[in-house]
């Protein structure tokens, strides 16, 4: 039984260690469990490709919208619409001010689908700046907007951003003049340096009373946003705005953030009723004190403010073997005066100290002093007790007054007009591939774009996909520990095999039992004496059992 309880032990322990690396795998595949996934297999399946073909099979056809668009842009034909920068950009070092960082089109470095180009950065340290008008401006009315492009750090990303702006509606937009400081309306896409990734959807909200616009984020998604940075996959990023005043903010058509324009933004659209009043002061008898010393408390006659916290130990005793005529450092007796140390201008020279060697054997050297201990009659300064304060009035604060700045927008959805976007970047991090972008109202649009576009990439890079093997190597790279599971999996197996197949040590009491089991002839005359023995014991057994029935009557 206990050889039984033993090698379930184990196998439950092997259980347990097959399903953490299981779990550790597939945590590295998937999003935080609060992402909620959009229904994108339905537009998957009608994409004009055949899932079961290999990448290097996959026939490209540039993306076709199947409804009203106001911009769209694959980048596979010819570069047309799009503007470079001319400009510089403000309140930075002439020579790194100019926009002249450069952008070419080109396929993918890894997972390329033949036939299918990007807009790719390609500088380092350099200012980026390209933009094209939409088709149609957007207008803000009783219509969604629905922005969405694909991005992929094909080098991962140090520092840098892959965001868009949807420049605003003006008579003088000039896009060889587009820089850092051209109104735009809506900001959105990643953004990450050091170890801070952001997923940026800021819009400008034109104040109604003042006219004057402020920038309002969207508070940080709740998912680990790191993977998409480092990953060097194609991922596709949309932002959906609503004319009921809700966003949602979605990547590889997963929800990631999503809120209201009224609640969720920082800060908020409508500024308070109320404000502090600037002119208040607080008076100067307020008293802010909900404790006091007790005016009433007394020092004790018998507290003894001068007795120190640390006394000697009186019971202490020099450890025998102490060398008391031992220094703890000598002069090192190997040290030689340098060749050129001058004694006028260096001074006498002295030997470097060195810990003495005969006290590395002796409990201590030099002079002993008793060690200190705790005073028992240590009382420190005497301090008052504290107790309520019968004046405490609370903290003050400054009286409210109506927020002369007050005003409510009830539609922030009612945005400036869009009418150009425009990619205005930096970045220490070269090839920043980006593609298929699209503007506009309809989901349906969009979703299809993305299976003609986006879905195709991602088929054929998981067609490319690394081994079970790989993926245990590249998993063990980032969590080293993941070793030590992969080498118990390894040999549990054989463990379970040894102790379930490999034959029981016999012990003396099993060697006994199996002697006695071991048949031999059997005479004529023992058998009949076997059958007389069992006769006499039926016999034995009738009798107690009258006798027993006997008892009981």
């Amino acid at each position: 039984i206990t050889r039984m309880h033993f090698q379930w032990d184990w196998l439950c322990l092997g259980v347990l260690i097959i399903s953490s690396v299981t779990a550790e795998i597939e945590n590295e595949e998937t999003l935080d469990a609060d992402v909620e996934v959009e229904d994108f297999d339905k537009q998957s399946q009608e994409a004009d490709f055949d899932r079961d073909e290999s990448s290097l099979e996959v026939e490209y056809q540039t993306p076709k919208p199947t409804g009203e668009v106001y911009f769209t842009e694959t980048f596979d034909g010819v570069l047309a619409g799009w503007v470079l920068s001319k400009t510089k950009k403000e309140d930075t070092d002439d020579n790194i001010a100019k926009y002249d960082g450069r952008w070419e089109v080109e396929e993918l470095k890894e997972n390329t689908v033949p036939g299918d180009r990007g807009l790719v950065l390609k500088s380092v340290a350099k200012h980026h700046a390209i933009s094209a008008m939409l088709t149609k401006a957007f207008i803000f009315d009783n219509k969604p907007l629905i922005v969405q492009y694909e991005v992929n750090f094909q080098e991962g990303i140090d520092c840098g951003g892959a965001y868009i702006k949807l420049l605003s509606s003006s008579s003088d937009l000039n896009l060889e003049y587009f820089f850092d400081k051209t109104p735009y309306t809506i900001m959105f896409g990643p953004d990450k340096c050091g170890e801070d990734y952001k997923l940026h959807f800021i819009f400008r909200h034109k104040s109604p009373k003042t006219g004057e616009y402020d920038e309002k984020h969207a508070k940080r998604p709740d998912v680990d946003l790191k993977k998409f940075y480092l990953d060097k996959k194609t991922h596709l990023y949309t932002l959906v705005l609503k004319p009921d005043d809700t966003f949602e903010i979605l990547i590889d058509q997963s929800v990631v953030s999503k809120g209201s324009l009224l609640e969720d933004m920082v800060p908020p659209v409508n500024p308070p009723k109320e404000i502090e009043d600037p002119n208040d002061k607080k008076p100067d008898d307020w008293d802010e004190r909900p404790k006091i010393p007790d005016p009433n408390a007394v020092k004790p006659d018998d507290w003894d403010e001068n007795e120190p916290s640390k006394i000697e130990d009186p019971d202490a005793v020099k450890p025998e073997g102490w060398l008391d005529d031992e220094l703890q450092y000598v002069p090192d007796p190997n040290a030689k005066k340098p060749k050129d140390w001058d004694e006028e201008m260096d001074g006498e020279w002295e030997a470097p100290q060195i810990p003495n060697p005969k006290c590395e054997t002796a409990p201590g050297c030099g002079h002993w002093v008793r060690p200190m201990k705790n005073n028992p009659n240590y009382k420190g300064k005497w301090k008052a007790p504290m107790i309520d304060n019968p004046n405490y009035q609370g903290i003050w604060s400054p009286r409210k007054i109506p927020n002369p700045d007050y005003f409510e927008d009830l539609h922030p959805f009612e945005m400036t007009t869009v009418s150009a976007i425009g990619l205005e970047l930096w970045s220490m991090t070269s090839d920043i591939y980006f593609d298929n972008f699209i503007i506009c109202s309809e989901k349906e649009v969009a979703d299809r774009w993305a299976a003609d576009g986006w879905g195709l990439k991602k088929l054929v890079a998981s067609a490319n996909e690394p081994g079970m093997f790989s993926q245990l190597v590249t998993a063990a790279e980032d969590h080293p520990w993941l070793w030590v599971l992969y080498v118990l999996t390894l040999a549990l197996p054989v463990g379970l095999g040894v102790l379930f197949c490999w034959p029981a040590k016999k012990t003396d009491e099993d060697t006994d039992f199996k002697k006695t089991d071991i048949s031999k002839p059997i005479t004529k005359g023992e058998l009949k004496q076997e059958r007389e023995e069992l006769e006499d014991d039926e016999i034995e057994l009738e009798e107690e059992k009258e006798n027993e029935d006997t008892a009981e009557d």
